[in-house]
C-alpha cells in the first residue's frame, strides 16, 4: 500500500487552511520569516509579534492602522515612542532609545529569553528592521522581520483582528545594548579622508544626490558615501531578493571592503537598519549602524557635505 499522505495542517479559526510548502526555515528565525512559516505559529505563547507600521509625516498613522486590524497577538511598537529616544539639539530625528526604557517596552510586549520575536510593517520591512536591529543590539537573537510584511501575510491566508493582546507586567527582558556595532559622527569625520566607500546611504537617490530634501534642512550626503536605496533590496511584491542576488549586489558595491568595515546610514537611523538586515540575509555580517544618520550629520554646519554621485572604484 502507498504511504498515507500527511494531512494538511489546520490553524486557528481566524484564518483559512494553508498548504505548507516543503522548505520553511526552522526556528529560531534570525533574519526573515516567510508568512507561510508564521501562520501555524499564530497564537503560540512563544511568539511575540510587533506591529511597526508608521508614517514619518503622520506619527499616529501606525496606531490607527493597528487599531483597525493587526495580526492576532501583535503589540504596536511605535517608532517614535518605543523604538527611539527623545530628540535633542545635536541628535538625529530618531536617536536610539534609553536602554532602561527599551527594556521596559520589550518586557511589556512579552519578550523573554526564549521568545521568538517577529516584527512586521506594510512597507517592505523599512520600519520593522528597526525593531529587529534594536533587539539584536540588546542581545536578543531570535528576532526576524516578516518577509513581505502585512500584505504577504494576508495573501498567504492570514486574517487580521482588532482584539488587543495581553500587556505583560513582569520584568522579562534584561539584556543591554552593545551587541551590534555602531559609529558616531566623530569617528566618521576622523576616517573620511582615508576611507571612502565605508559608508552606505540607503536613502532614495534624489535625496542622496541632493536634488531634493523634503525632511532635513540640508540636502546632500556624507562625502565618500555610496548609495544603495533600501528599496533595492526588495522585489516588486515587497519581499527581499534572494540571498545570492543580495550578496552579489553588495559584493559589487563594497568592492574591496569587508562588511565589518562599513556602516549604514539614512535620514535618521531607521531605514539604515534595513541595509544591515539585507547584508545578513546575504550572509555578510558585521556592518555598523550610524544611528544619528544624515539628520544628525547635517545639524552641524561645520561638517562637510557632498552632492551628486560618488565614483565607485574597485
Amino acid at each position: 500500500m502507498p504511504p498515507t499522505p500527511k494531512p494538511t495542517p489546520k490553524y486557528a479559526t481566524f484564518h483559512r487552511t494553508v498548504v505548507m510548502p516543503p522548505s520553511l526555515p526552522p526556528r529560531p528565525w534570525t533574519t526573515l520569516v516567510p508568512p507561510e512559516a508564521l501562520l501555524p505559529e499564530i497564537g503560540s505563547e512563544s511568539i511575540v509579534l510587533l506591529d511597526c507600521r508608521h508614517k514619518l509625516d503622520d506619527p499616529e498613522a501606525g496606531p490607527r492602522a493597528y487599531d483597525d486590524g493587526h495580526i492576532l497577538g501583535a503589540h504596536h511598537a511605535h517608532i517614535d515612542r518605543d523604538l527611539s529616544g527623545p530628540v535633542g539639539p545635536t541628535t538625529g530625528r530618531h536617536p536610539l532609545p534609553d536602554p532602561d526604557r527599551f527594556r521596559r517596552a520589550a518586557s511589556r510586549w512579552g519578550v523573554a529569553p526564549h521568545a521568538q520575536v517577529v516584527a512586521y510593517d506594510d512597507v517592505g520591512g523599512a520600519f520593522a528592521a528597526r525593531a529587529w536591529w534594536l533587539l539584536r543590539h540588546h542581545g536578543h537573537d531570535a528576532v526576524a522581520v516578516l518577509d513581505g510584511g502585512l500584505q504577504a501575510y494576508i495573501s498567504a491566508g492570514g486574517r487580521l483582528t482588532r482584539e488587543m493582546p495581553t500587556r505583560y507586567a513582569e520584568d522579562t527582558f534584561h539584556s543591554g545594548p552593545g551587541h551590534l556595532p555602531t559609529v558616531d559622527a566623530k569617528s566618521i569625520a576622523a576616517r573620511l579622508p582615508a576611507a571612502p566607500g565605508t559608508l552606505i546611504d540607503v536613502r532614495d537617490p534624489t535625496r542622496y544626490r541632493g536634488d531634493e530634501e523634503p525632511i532635513d534642512p540640508v540636502a546632500g550626503h556624507i562625502p565618500g558615501a555610496r548609495n544603495k536605496p533600501f528599496k533595492s533590496h526588495l522585489d516588486r511584491d515587497g519581499r527581499f531578493l534572494p540571498s545570492d542576488r543580495l550578496r552579489a549586489d553588495y559584493q559589487t558595491l563594497l568592492a574591496d571592503r569587508k562588511p565589518d568595515e562599513v556602516a549604514f546610514y539614512c535620514g535618521s537611523g531607521v531605514t539604515a537598519t534595513h541595509g544591515i538586515l539585507a547584508l545578513e540575509v546575504a550572509g555578510l555580517y558585521g556592518a555598523a549602524l550610524y544611528p544619528g544618520s544624515w539628520s544628525e550629520w547635517c545639524s552641524d554646519r561645520e561638517r562637510p557635505v557632498a552632492t551628486g554621485e560618488e565614483e565607485v572604484r574597485a
